[in-house]
């Protein structure tokens, strides 16, 4: 079975990521279906919106940890900022629906999202500091505007996971919705904004988002530090650490 499933319906391009075994980590290989699903969403004229969810217990654990460490080499066409860079210029709205773990990645996507539901069992995390990394996907820079400086210095110095009330609280999340009715609800969500007309839709979209090219040059600059981060003493030290659990 497939580690990224996709589904188009009423205009909604329902993008699920489905590797329970592994707590939906993410392989090199799922980053680059990711961004393939998004990429022919945002040209086919049927498809207006996007929804990304997981599994009912996970949403995604962060990376797959010895996928990433064997592909270190980084660029923007390495396949996980390749998906990073295809969310920061798609032009149609994205919603979110987060249920368990949210982990690294799994909650600095969230920053590109336009509409974002949670789950009480939705459990968000920034552990980049813990191994001796520095964030990506632009966090450093959408995350202060997000939520303040002295809460995004917590929330990325310290690595502390982190409720949906707290992150409903911080703007994180638009809701905080039952674990039963997670799924549906985003997906009614989306097809909304499918409805809605398009042109419009996407223009406003944009209107929303004026320093986009300004959070471009700042994913740049993450990921040529986070490439010497990965390749640090320290780093390498954190990661062995964190394999041996």
């Amino acid at each position: 079975m497939s580690t990224i499933q996709v589904q188009d319906e009423q205009g909604v391009r329902i993008i699920t990521i489905n590797r329970p075994e592994k707590r939906n980590a993410l392989s090199l290989e799922m980053y680059t279906s990711l961004t393939e699903y998004l990429i022919q969403g945002e040209s086919d004229n049927a498809i207006h919106a996007f929804l990304i969810k997981g599994q009912a217990d996970c949403f995604t654990s962060g990376n797959d940890v010895t996928d990433f460490l064997t592909n270190s080499n980084l660029d923007a066409e390495h396949p996980a900022f390749r998906f990073l860079f295809s969310l920061l210029d798609l032009t149609k709205p994205i919603v979110a629906a987060v249920t368990g773990a949210a982990v690294g990645i799994g909650t600095t996507l969230l920053l590109h999202c336009d509409l974002v539901y949670a789950a009480p069992s939705a459990k968000f995390q920034l552990p980049f500091i813990n191994l001796a990394l520095v964030p990506e996907a632009g966090a450093s820079l959408l995350l202060p505007q997000l939520v303040g400086l002295q809460k995004a210095s917590e929330l990325l110095l310290l690595g502390e996971s982190f409720n949906a009330e707290t992150a409903k609280s911080l703007n994180i999340i638009n809701e905080q919705i039952s674990d039963d009715m997670i799924f549906e609800y985003s997906l009614s969500k989306a097809i909304k904004l499918a409805g809605q007309p398009p042109q419009a839709l996407q223009a406003t979209r944009a209107l929303l988002r004026p320093n986009k090219e300004l959070v471009r040059a700042q994913m740049e600059m993450e990921l040529k530090e986070f490439e010497i981060r990965l390749k640090s003493d320290e780093a390498k030290m954190r990661f062995q650490a964190f394999l041996k659990k």
